[in-house]
């Protein structure tokens, strides 16, 4: 397939030059008949049997609310065919931009989930995933879901390509200040943000900390003999009898939960192979009203069809 020529990299500021320049560059007109870059997992390209449209970004399309554009192509470039499917898969996304690992993470999602409706398909360059990928992959490990295949960023073009540049961030990814609290701890303690999590859980358990150690850039709770399990998942008695949970990326982050262990928890996590992953712990306070309304509705609560990733105090 030919490839895009033009100016290198371009930043989401620039979109509407970028879309003026190809307007008015050979070839250019409304007709959508080929994507002017492949990523390698589509060495053939891909060919439709009908022109892409151009449609207007849904107003509860909230990945994509006020990127700064407000058409969209579709299909899209991770080759979702309805708007219908493209929303319900934008959605698994919300709960990173809670998270604000990266000022170009809407840019870099967007740009493929809501691809702005120009010419030609125009990718995000390779350094926009890199940037993105560096800050974000840490969190979104520390609730033990890996940066997916699918947007591994070798399928991107390099920088001298027509593509979409960084915009706010630097080349390189700033780690995190120490003072930041663990992702983990900075759960939302209103009633509606912890029946949310608990939909993206595997486990709820109520718990006495044992101990608590730090180990190679992680922590890991000993929960005590005694636990009431509220939601049990995948858990074997084995993994209830010596419960084990472990906190990662978040040995030198504060927790202010963990502050003291006296007292019990309410905890939730995900099993991830053998191992607990911790995802939000709180308090245990059996006079606090929201904690009571989220423990009692948690099975009757309306989760979402989506597996929300990372639900955090961001969101509410």
């Amino acid at each position: 397939m030919p490839r895009a020529g033009g100016p290198p990299g371009v930043p989401g500021s620039a979109l509407l030059a970028l879309a003026l320049w190809l307007a008015g560059s050979p070839g250019g007109g409304q007709h959508y008949d080929y994507y002017g870059w492949q990523p390698e997992s589509l060495p053939h390209g891909r060919f439709y049997g009908r022109e892409p449209q151009c449609l207007d970004i849904p107003p509860d399309m909230q990945l994509c609310r006020d990127v700064g554009y407000k058409r969209m192509r579709l299909p899209n470039l991770l080759e979702h065919e309805t708007m219908a499917e493209v929303k319900q898969q934008a959605s698994s996304w919300v709960p990173l931009l809670a998270k604000q690992c990266h000022t170009d993470t809407q840019l870099f999602l967007c740009s493929l989930f809501a691809p702005v409706c120009l010419d030609r398909p125009v990718y995000p360059c390779r350094s926009l995933c890199e940037v993105v990928r560096d800050s974000c992959a840490p969190v979104m490990e520390s609730y033990g879901f890996p940066w997916p295949e699918m947007l591994h960023c070798r399928k991107f073009p390099s920088d001298h390509e027509l593509c979409i540049a960084v915009q706010f961030g630097n080349s390189k990814a700033t780690p995190p200040p120490v003072s930041k609290i663990c992702t983990q701890c900075e759960m939302e303690h209103k009633a509606d943000g912890m029946m949310e999590q608990m939909c993206s859980s595997d486990f709820v358990v109520k718990m006495r900390i044992k101990e608590m150690t730090e180990e190679n850039g992680e922590r890991r709770l000993v929960a005590a003999q005694k636990k009431k399990v509220l939601k049990l998942g995948p858990l074997k008695r084995k993994d209830t009898k010596k419960m084990v949970l472990h906190m990662k990326n978040a040995g030198a982050c504060p927790c202010p939960q963990l502050d003291s262990l006296s007292g019990s928890f309410l905890v939730m996590g995900r099993k991830v192979g053998s191992r607990l992953l911790l995802l939000a712990i709180y308090p245990w306070q059996k006079h606090n009203k929201e904690m009571k309304f989220a423990v009692k509705f948690m099975f009757s609560y309306p989760c979402p069809l989506y597996h929300p990733l990372l639900y955090g105090a961001g969101q509410h």
